[in-house]
């Protein structure tokens, strides 16, 4: 069993990354049921948590339903990340991760997320002034290292470990790569394979599909698997590839009425928890996903990503619904007739 301090995770656990105006309550809790072992929220600024901002103190909110959760700070003051450690220790959740990963231009600049993989020793020693500030365990959210001549993540791994990090998890890019090109995952290989690295390691990259995530946890040993990007607007990720870890089958793709459903409920919560001006608007990235491969569905996703009015917007998800039912019916109907 996979284990974060005393906290089981399973035989081999799935994981929501953080991912910010993504990885909130409303879409972690479908992530939930669709069987995501551990979820992150999104990365919460440190300078905003100690100065009381509200959208930073709002990302804070767990939901007992979608426990166990991470709550992940970014920042770069010892001082700062101290005090944050304090605020998210009051929050309960079951794990404190610290985002030394994220590649953004605007928080790189700070020396913050993976513009400490500069300075190796300086992400060491933000670390331990964490682990040392909480009871809480602490995880850690990083890179291969900052450019192609910098990969020093083996050595990391190590460090951090000493230090006192209950878990490592990896995205397979440097941040010079930003999420170009194919993820590597043999750096996080050869650290499952260090003799002296005994806490879990979770891989982070281009996992798409459950051929993939059972191809890489079979060449790469590692200890779990964290999805980002293909789990927007498709949370039945999750429950793909356990299942395909189960039975070597792929299961039918989510139908016409879940994926609806899925939106509506998102829609739903988005706007109990964020408003209803900002909950319409930012699920408005969603939409895409939610009907990839709908025949004629730009018409609709335009009245659904400009129109302001609750009712006006489910009332599209329900002709969407009735639409592209008959149609899929139609399909089904046909390919049976072909056999």
């Amino acid at each position: 069993m996979v284990k974060i301090g005393d906290i089981n995770l399973g035989e081999f656990p799935l994981l929501l990354a953080p991912m910010e105006d993504v990885s909130d309550p409303p879409f972690r809790a479908l992530c939930k049921q669709q069987g995501c072992d551990m979820m992150y929220t999104e990365f919460i600024s440190v300078e905003g948590l100690i100065r009381d901002a509200h959208k930073s103190v709002q990302k804070l909110d767990i939901y007992d339903y979608e426990r166990p959760v991470g709550v992940q700070i970014f920042g770069a003051v010892e001082d700062s990340m101290r005090r944050a450690a304090e605020i998210v220790e009051e929050a309960k959740p079951e794990v404190l991760d610290i985002n030394f990963g994220c590649p953004v231009k605007k928080v790189v600049c700070k020396m913050a997320g993976a513009g400490i993989l500069q300075d190796i020793d300086r992400m060491v020693q933000l670390t331990d002034i964490i682990v040392k500030s909480t009871n809480l365990p602490v995880t850690v959210k990083t890179r291969l290292g900052w450019d192609d001549n910098t990969i020093f993540i083996e050595e990391v791994a190590e460090r951090l470990q000493d230090v006192g990090i209950k878990a490592l998890s990896i995205h397979g890019r440097t941040r010079k790569q930003m999420y170009k090109g194919e993820a590597d995952w043999g750096p996080i290989g050869n650290i499952k394979k260090n003799p002296r690295v005994h806490i879990p390691i979770f891989g982070n990259g281009d996992i798409n599909s459950p051929q993939k995530a059972k191809a890489y946890r079979e060449k790469y040993g590692v200890d779990g698997i964290m999805i980002g990007r293909a789990s927007i607007g498709y949370p039945w990720i999750f429950r793909e590839i356990k299942h395909y870890f189960e039975t070597g089958e792929l299961l039918d793709p989510p139908t016409v009425k879940e994926r609806v459903d899925a939106a509506k409920q998102h829609l739903k919560h988005s706007i109990e928890w964020k408003g209803e001006k900002l909950g319409i608007l930012e699920m408005r990235r969603h939409y895409t996903n939610y009907f990839r491969g709908f025949r004629n569905i730009k018409p609709y996703r335009m009245e659904l990503v400009t129109n302001h009015d609750p009712e006006v917007v489910f009332s599209m998800l329900d002709e969407i619904e009735d639409k592209y039912t008959g149609m899929e019916l139609e399909n089904r109907h046909l390919a049976q007739s072909a056999k």
